[in-house]
């Protein structure tokens, strides 16, 4: 669990934002458990932040597979140089 920044400076707003991000952490580590995934928390984290506005189920996002289509090759990259 990891705080960068409060949004807030009172003492109500520091700890509101501290229990968002244990409950956040919950959530994560349940869905963990109940899909029965390999992956650590950090990773499972990342991959939700950088798919949060993709409509996918979380399983499929989750997925060995889902997680290997994740990381396309570069060469289906369009090259800006021919190196």
């Amino acid at each position: 669990m990891k705080i960068k920044k409060f949004w807030g400076e009172s003492e109500n707003a520091v700890k509101t934002q501290i229990w968002i991000a244990i409950c956040n952490y919950l959530l994560v580590a349940i869905i963990k458990k109940e899909l029965k995934i390999e992956k650590s928390l950090y990773e499972i984290l990342q991959i939700i932040s950088v798919s949060i506005v993709d409509k996918s189920q979380l399983n499929q996002l989750l997925s060995e597979t889902a997680s290997n289509n994740f990381q396309e090759p570069v060469s289906k990259q369009l090259n800006l140089f021919d190196l």
